[in-house]
């Protein structure tokens, strides 16, 4: 299976290259449309490390001199200096090094023992009823998702422990009595998270991608505290209805019980007194936060902010030099996230997205702006189930769209592409591979295969029912007050 794995992107690549050019490509163009393909298929399939695959996509292009911009006319002569000049750009991009900078930052919350505090703190506070609990849970993730952008980290390394410590004590197991309690705790982790995920442009590392490869489009994004605002409403309702939708549509057996807050203040007490450290921890966020809530007053760089927030846990000792190396997560995202960034802008540099939007911007022409947005959005959504990656997700399609936005008459390309990331988090709640948590989430096996694609369905549609009735009508209305870059 591993080497079928790992030849499927190379023999995907080669059988779409002998395939005839269509007619208003040329050659150089598909032969980048073959290497981009080849490199989705690997990023879905993950036969070696995904930024390893973006390395590998990346030389290829750089050796053939594919990619930067002009390339796509076979008249033009790309220089071995402009092809790997082209070929690293990814690593200057501000967005990557945000993305790299806060999974930084969320080393600090695992090392310093700051999120357990957090998670035992609100259990102990809200976990006498099971529904408590399940807000308890939520709370955590929000309160974390801004410094920590992978559901997963999020999850692995503060929720999911206390989860799976509190259900035993109920003899909720996987194999036994998992409606007891279990499930329904394992559920609202993987829920809460992806609504967090939405709420922030920080909650999820495809959020900024995403972003990046829009501005590369040629349309102008939002910042961080802009994405906050058009998601606010929306995200209010979906954070507190998560809990109750779960406490009906899948009932936990057990509705309350004074154990798991006793449990909760007994380990947060032997905790001790708040360290140094994390006293430290809570006062970088804050600034972080505020800094991130007022960069258009500060004139501060998200990008530099996280870079600031790195420098000042370094400085007050709650990580170290060595930490900041030897953080592979970061360094490993760093890499995989530059030559993402890189690939999917050769798509418009080579002139396919020119030819797309061309070829199928013609659809749209008998449909007004606004249904031609709704039904962009449907589509960009749902097509979550086909990809077991947000990131890889991302990049497959969401150059794509933006030349569909583009090419829609008397439409703002910027408005609609805002509107169709802003759900890419909570969408992820509809598999059991939509997200980056939703493996470990659904790895517990407290909720079987059928179960949870059936859940997922049910949340997701009600999300994007609230999002749709709720959260297009404020965006039209916050716009123009928005800020852009």
């Amino acid at each position: 299976m591993f080497y079928v794995k790992l030849l499927a992107p190379i023999v995907f690549a080669l059988a779409l290259y002998i395939i005839p050019t269509p007619e208003g490509l040329s050659n150089n163009t598909w032969l980048y449309l073959s290497i981009f393909i080849g490199l989705i298929i690997g990023l879905i399939l993950e036969p070696i490390p995904p930024a390893l695959i973006g390395v590998i996509a990346i030389t290829i292009a750089v050796i053939f001199k594919v990619g930067p911009t002009g390339s796509g006319n076979i008249e033009t002569i790309i220089k071995d200096a402009e092809a790997i000049k082209w070929g690293l750009a990814g690593f200057s991009d501000s967005v990557v090094w945000l993305i790299f900078a806060a999974f930084t930052i969320g080393l600090g919350f695992s090392k310093t023992g700051l999120g357990e505090r957090i998670a035992l703190y609100l259990v102990s506070k809200l976990g006498k009823s099971t529904l408590g609990l399940g807000y308890a849970i939520a709370i955590v993730d929000l309160i974390l998702a801004p410094f920590i952008p992978s559901n997963a980290a999020r999850s692995g390394g503060t929720v999911y422990p206390v989860v799976t410590s509190v259900a035993p004590m109920f003899e909720s197991y996987a194999d036994k009595n998992p409606r007891k309690i279990g499930a329904y705790l394992i559920w609202i982790g993987l829920a809460s998270a992806c609504v967090s995920s939405s709420i922030f442009l920080t909650g999820q590392a495809p959020n900024p991608l995403a972003l990046s490869l829009i501005n590369k489009g040629g349309v102008q994004v939002v910042d961080w505290l802009s994405w906050f605002l058009a998601f606010l409403p929306v995200g209010i309702i979906l954070f507190i209805i998560t809990p109750l939708l779960g406490y009906f549509i899948y009932p936990p057996e057990i509705r309350g019980s004074k154990e798991i807050a006793i449990w909760a203040k007994e380990k947060y007490k032997a905790l001790g007194a708040m360290p140094k450290s994390q006293i430290f921890m809570v006062i970088i966020a804050l600034i972080g936060l505020i800094l991130w809530i007022g960069a258009s007053f500060f004139k501060i760089n998200a990008t530099t902010t996280a870079l600031i927030m790195i420098v000042l846990m370094i400085a007050c000792k709650v990580i170290t030099w060595q930490d900041f190396l030897g953080n592979k997560a970061a360094w490993n995202t760093l890499v995989w996230f530059a030559t993402l960034v890189t690939m999917a802008g050769g798509l418009k540099n080579v002139g396919f997205l020119d030819f797309l939007a061309n070829s199928l911007g013609s659809k749209l022409s008998g449909y007004t702006p606004f249904i031609a947005m709704i039904l962009l959005l449907l589509l960009f959504s749902w097509l979550r189930y086909f990809f077991a990656s947000g990131t890889a997700y991302v990049t497959a399609i969401i150059a794509i769209f933006v030349s569909l936005a583009s090419s829609i008459k008397g439409a703002n390309p910027a408005e609609i592409m805002l509107i169709l990331a802003l759900p890419m988090g909570f969408m992820g709640v509809i598999t059991p591979y939509g997200t980056g948590c939703s493996p470990l989430w659904f790895g517990s096996n407290y909720i079987k295969g059928p179960q949870f694609f059936l859940l997922g369905g049910i949340f997701a549609f009600i999300y994007m029912v609230i999002y749709m009735l709720v959260g297009i009508p404020w965006i039209k209305f916050i716009f123009p007050y928005l800020s852009f870059h």
